[in-house]
């Protein structure tokens, strides 16, 4: 077979080929979740969305301010729990084999950084040109700074999660040692980050939660992987348990009811996280062990199992284009006379016509998706080793460019209208930590 023969193969008989050889030993459950919670988290954006034209202007409303109702759906539908947990039990896997097999950290995290931060970059890439474009030919810049922030949320993740990945030897080694204790001092920390925030008001530290909150789940996903949550009565213990911490904080403590962020709230969940994003993820834990055994007999089958590496095989591509490609195709509505988007959000017909929509961006989105995921299957193979000062140097270099996009968008006061400085971040990040090589010419100059 030639080399290139299997990319020019359709997507669904690689996946179908990969699923004949995968061995017994894979737990197909941990990919279930991944692409399970991708499939809520694009969901959840493109309802949670309600883009709409008023007076001639296109306005951006969020079903969550205008219906209250709709932020008890975010208890279900805000699933980074589950991204840090699935994380916590792959990397533990992943640096266990690497180790085991005497490859050290900077084997390991070539690799790693390779397919995290290689499929971002056409992202940022492509609203460089999309907002030089605009600022050039007149579209008004608060239009493209709203189009890019929306667009550019999914890479908040992201920068987070390789900042848990370049942790991995030091959570690993805790986990090792101290076991579940590992897990409940971090959970520890992060509610008297929320008691500084909430009864003394100090505001700042309760950005440390990122770690807090986060290296904590990450930890419950090494104790999966070691198999002390194993059991339906273990995992009715951790689901009603987080299930009542959860409802005792937002009823009779300071804590909203939405998982995320709401225009106009004085206090959020998610930015910075609060110990109510570790007790949401204690629940949809629990929750979801509970069906393990019979999900994997589920995914043994063939079907399922290709359809699971079929989204996994092109997930980081969907999760962070998703938003792209709603935004191009409301984009494209405007300029065919507002198509769709003058009815008001949050009525009856607006309701309805939602499945609509949503098969729309689903199109947009599958027109994208092809072209980048090529690069995200192709991101696994570390070229050679970098030293591990350069690695966590660009990474993170990375992780702040994408945290200020992120925040901000692209729009700004330097060259083109943009905010040159900050977009040039990830690309330096990747440059110094191999990620992508600079042409052979300008090495050698």
């Amino acid at each position: 077979m030639e080399p290139d023969e299997p990319m020019k193969r359709g997507l669904w008989a690689q996946a179908g080929a990969m699923a004949l050889q995968t061995p017994e030993s894979r737990n197909r459950y941990v990919d279930f979740l991944r692409a399970l919670s991708i499939l809520a988290v694009i969901s959840g954006h493109w309802l949670m969305a309600a883009p709409h034209v008023v007076e001639g202007n296109l306005a951006i409303a969020n079903m969550l301010e205008l219906e209250p109702w709709t932020r008890w759906l975010t208890w279900g539908f805000q699933v980074m729990p589950i991204f840090f947990l699935v994380g916590g039990y792959a990397n533990g896997v992943s640096w266990n084999a690497a180790t085991r097999d005497g490859h050290g950290y900077s084997d390991w995290l070539t690799s790693r950084l390779g397919r995290l931060i290689k499929p971002v970059l056409p992202l940022v890439a492509a609203w460089v040109v999309i907002g030089g474009v605009g600022n050039a030919i007149g579209i008004r810049s608060e239009i493209l700074a709203i189009a890019s922030q929306v667009a550019l949320v999914p890479i908040w993740f992201l920068s987070v999660y390789i900042l848990v990945a370049l942790l991995v030897p030091l959570t690993w080694s805790a986990w090792r040692r101290y076991g579940m204790a590992s897990f409940w001092a971090l959970a520890l920390l992060a509610l008297a980050n929320d008691a500084l925030f909430f009864v003394f008001g100090v505001k700042d530290v309760g950005w440390l939660n990122y770690a807090f909150v986060w290296l904590a789940v990450h930890q419950l996903g090494y104790a999966w992987r070691d198999g002390h949550l194993n059991g339906l009565r273990n995992a009715a213990t951790w689901a009603i348990g987080g299930a009542l911490l959860l409802i005792g904080m937002v009823y009779f403590g300071p804590y909203p009811i939405a998982m995320v962020s709401v225009p106009g709230d004085e206090v959020s969940n998610t930015l910075p996280p609060k110990f109510a994003m570790l007790a949401l993820g204690v629940m949809q834990m629990g929750i979801l062990l509970a069906f393990e055994r019979p999900a994997q007999r589920w995914l043994a089958r063939v079907g399922p199992w290709t359809a699971t590496l079929v989204i996994n095989g092109m997930i980081m591509t969907i999760y962070l284009w998703h938003l792209t490609a709603s935004t191009l195709t409301v984009g494209l509505a405007l300029e065919i006379g507002n198509m769709g988007l003058e009815i008001d959000p949050g009525t009856g017909l607006w309701w309805s016509l939602r499945p609509v929509w949503l098969l729309v961006y689903v199109a947009g989105l599958a027109l994208l998706a092809p072209a980048f995921s090529r690069l995200e299957r192709g991101s696994s193979s570390a070229v050679q080793t970098i030293a591990g000062w350069r690695l966590v140097t660009g990474a993170l270099i990375t992780c702040g460019g994408l945290a200020l996009l992120a925040l901000d968008g692209v729009v700004g006061t330097e060259w083109f209208g943009l905010r040159v400085y900050v977009l040039c971040l990830p690309f330096l990040g990747a440059v110094i930590a191999g990620v992508v090589s600079l042409p052979q010419r300008i090495q050698r100059t």
